[in-house]
């Protein structure tokens, strides 16, 4: 397994993400970019990169804060993601500078590509769906699903998954009828699977550990389950190319 920092560039900004492949496999394979919660790129991240290069992709874990900053808590992390909250050109130009550093590696078809986040790396990817990235798909974990600039009429090419707690305070019911209602109006090729017993921030083990909220906790089961939707998800986008 090769693992190895890569440093890329928004504009003047430099971002510092992690790259992840099985040097074993010859040729082009499929990529995904792998975008952080709002702590930043840490070992949560890292860890799921890792594991998707042992599926046989190659994985960019993606920096969204330049240096790989990461918050000690939550007022540092709503300081660090600061106006990518409010400003989805800024925040899909980001995250798509993570893609572009992704297709031009050797080793990764640039025509198989496709991205997943965490919480606020969730809401980052559906950005990249809602603007039209050149991507196959995307996956949001735990992700919000608002925004402050819905897809328009077939603007969302990738297919779209969203995996969600049925339990999770920061994600009500209210909202994920809103952006299902969104995906409907875009024409979008979408789904949402909710589970049930589950709240925020279910595929981190350490969700919850020193953080004065409410609402988050792994669930072993539903990060398991979702894990296994997402591989069933690459599976038919990815196929027959």
């Amino acid at each position: 397994m090769k693992i190895q920092d890569i440093d890329y560039h928004d504009d003047s900004l430099r971002l510092r993400g992690v790259l992840a492949y099985d040097g074993e496999i010859e040729g082009e394979r499929p990529g995904i970019v792998v975008v952080h919660e709002a702590w930043g790129l840490g070992d949560h991240a890292i860890a799921r990169a890792k594991m998707l290069a042992e599926l046989g992709y190659v994985a960019l874990a993606a920096d969204m804060y330049g240096d790989r900053r990461q918050a000690a808590d939550l007022p540092a992390a709503m300081e660090l993601i600061g106006d990518l909250r409010t400003n989805p050109e800024k925040l899909r130009a980001r995250a798509g500078a993570a893609v572009a550093t992704l297709k031009a590696q050797r080793n990764v078809d640039s025509s198989r590509v496709a991205a997943i986040g965490f919480c606020f790396g969730g809401t980052t990817v559906l950005e990249l769906a809602r603007g039209g990235a050149d991507l196959k798909g995307v996956v949001s974990f735990h992700g919000g699903l608002q925004t402050a600039a819905p897809a328009k009429p077939g603007a969302v090419t990738p297919k779209v998954l969203v995996c969600t707690g049925a339990d999770d305070p920061m994600i009500p019911p209210s909202q994920v009828i809103e952006f299902e209602d969104e995906m409907r109006n875009a024409a979008a090729d979408w789904q949402v699977i909710c589970y049930g017993g589950t709240v925020h921030s279910f595929t981190n083990p350490n969700a919850g550990k020193g953080v004065a909220l409410e609402g988050l906790a792994y669930n072993q089961q539903s990060d398991r389950r979702s894990w296994a939707a997402m591989r069933a998800f690459f599976d038919e986008i990815f196929a027959g190319n």
